[in-house]
């Protein structure tokens, strides 16, 4: 399972590499925890500066994997499984240095909510953006509403979390969800560049830079997030959410009831 994520120094750049092809990157509880275990000691270690996430494969992440979808490994309620998966989106913004993300295919779900808590996006063209929660009968629960609406606004956002649709790398560019876009081959490059220049900075500029930057919507993401959470605990108890699966099980369409 340690091969799912990879972890690599280069210089003052921490490399953190989502390394579960085969499934898209979709995360499972044990990758999860890795990712979170490797990405809390890259914040907390005084050799590097600045963080790069980057997947290999097709697609960066396409969010929790559809095999565990309602499981609860730790035997543990709603309540703290979500808050528990919300910590290491909030870290990230909280934490001192800047994290950069590369992100290709599909960024979906929680992978999404995963790009926009890092500070800076590179992206290639392949990109496909989504917060599809609510085809699951769901909503976004780690960030997604609100990180999201800081970076392209209360009504696109709505779009995106009321539709449940894919934005692609042309759109995400143009509203402001990703800052670069390059060509398929030419991510890594662009992102170990962007990286680099900004990990060869003092850190402790990039640190005060950020706070003061996020002192702008930080505040107000970390409030939404917690309701998110109250929302998501409800959600997971309702008829319409059982119906969601049901129908994705049974592949038909849903019968909603507002329950």
């Amino acid at each position: 399972m340690a091969d799912t994520i990879l972890s690599e120094c280069d210089g003052p750049l921490r490399i953190l590499t989502l390394n579960r092809p085969e499934r898209h990157n979709a995360m499972d509880d044990a990758m999860s925890d890795l990712f979170q275990q490797l990405l809390f000691a890259a914040l907390e270690e005084n050799e590097t500066s600045a963080i790069l996430i980057r997947a290999n494969g097709q697609s960066f992440c396409s969010g929790r994997d559809t095999n565990v979808l309602g499981q609860r490994a730790r035997d543990e309620s709603d309540f703290h499984f979500v808050r528990r998966h919300q910590e290491s989106r909030l870290r990230m913004m909280d934490a001192t240095k800047p994290i950069i993300a590369a992100v290709k295919g599909g960024a979906i779900g929680g992978g999404c909510e995963l790009a926009i808590a890092a500070d800076i996006r590179v992206s290639d063209t392949t990109l496909k953006m989504a917060l599809p929660e609510i085809n699951y009968g769901v909503l976004p629960d780690t960030g997604g509403t609100q990180m999201m609406t800081a970076l392209i606004g209360p009504s696109r956002t709505k779009f995106m979390v009321m539709s449940g649709q894919k934005i692609d790398a042309a759109t995400a560019l143009e509203w402001g969800a990703v800052d670069f876009v390059v060509e398929p081959g030419e991510l890594d490059a662009r992102a170990l560049e962007i990286a680099h220049d900004i990990a060869a900075k003092p850190p402790i500029n990039l640190a005060l830079a950020k706070e003061m930057i996020n002192l702008m919507h930080g505040s107000t993401i970390r409030t939404g997030t917690r309701a998110e959470l109250y929302a998501q605990s409800y959600l997971f108890k309702t008829e319409d959410y059982q119906e969601a699966r049901a129908a994705l099980r049974e592949k038909r369409a849903p019968n909603y009831k507002g329950k």
